[in-house]
């Protein structure tokens, strides 16, 4: 998003939501890495309010959409970046890699976005953000095998979907996938979309006020960089833990 065309809240509210991220993941890396356990930061209340954050981070990111000149462009270069953190955490966390983390999807989302773009501003904005709400919730536990709404209906999936290894990007998973980070097409994708249409709203400023001025600097400013402090965090995270605790880097 250019500077001329920031909106405030939502920088900040991205800054929050990765910083949110930073710290759960120096918990994680802390429990399964370093062997260091706390327990508050993996019950599983403590799950809902990370998908919170992510939800977050996800929507925003389909809202900026609209102020983005290529789409695609930055899809392909969000996954790219995503797949240099499937080898290098292949190389360092044995067995369990980024193998379809939040950039992976990201990537994916844009370049989905982007491929489509047409065909999504003929659709009004409310219809679209009212679809893919729906869908959202629809399709919440398809990883665990089926879709519906809580406990008011299931549809049991096919078995067959989950007995490959290829189609976890899609939100198939087989008993022997394992991934560090894991934010498959389904359900986000349609949170993504949400985004996006309601992005149409936001840069028409038909949003409240507040969306377009800066009350927190310090959260602005770490939105504005996500991308950055994601890619980098870490990197430097787990070196100062291997430092402090005395192990190995590699």
């Amino acid at each position: 998003m250019e500077t001329r065309n920031r909106v405030g809240f939502l920088d900040e509210l991205r800054g929050f939501a990765i910083i949110c991220m930073v710290i759960y993941h120096l918990m994680h890396n802390l429990k399964f890495i370093f062997g260091i356990d706390i327990p508050v930061f993996f019950e599983d209340w403590f799950y809902v309010i990370r998908d919170i954050f992510a939800g977050t981070f996800i929507c925003i990111s389909g809202i900026v959409c609209n102020y983005s000149r290529s789409n695609l462009r930055r899809g392909v270069q969000c996954f790219f970046i995503g797949m240099i953190f499937t080898f290098v955490t292949a190389f360092v966390i044995k067995g369990s890699p980024d193998s379809f983390g939040i950039l992976h999807f990201l990537g994916i989302s844009m370049m989905i976005y982007g491929l489509g773009e047409k065909f999504f501003a003929k659709i009004p904005p409310f219809i679209g953000i009212a679809l893919s709400v729906v869908l959202f919730i629809m399709s919440f536990n398809v990883k665990y095998g089926f879709l519906g709404i809580g406990d008011l209906f299931k549809v049991k999936l096919p078995e067959f979907l989950y007995s490959t290894s290829v189609l976890f990007p899609l939100g198939f998973p087989d008993n022997n996938f394992s991934s560090l980070d894991y934010f498959p097409l389904l359900p986000w994708l349609f949170l993504f979309f949400a985004g996006a249409f309601y992005g149409v709203y936001v840069k028409e400023r038909r949003a409240p006020k507040f969306f377009y001025k800066t009350h927190i600097p310090f959260f602005a400013a770490a939105g504005r960089y996500s991308l950055w402090i994601y890619v980098l965090h870490q990197p430097i995270m787990y070196t100062t833990l291997c430092l402090i605790f005395g192990r190995s880097i590699f």
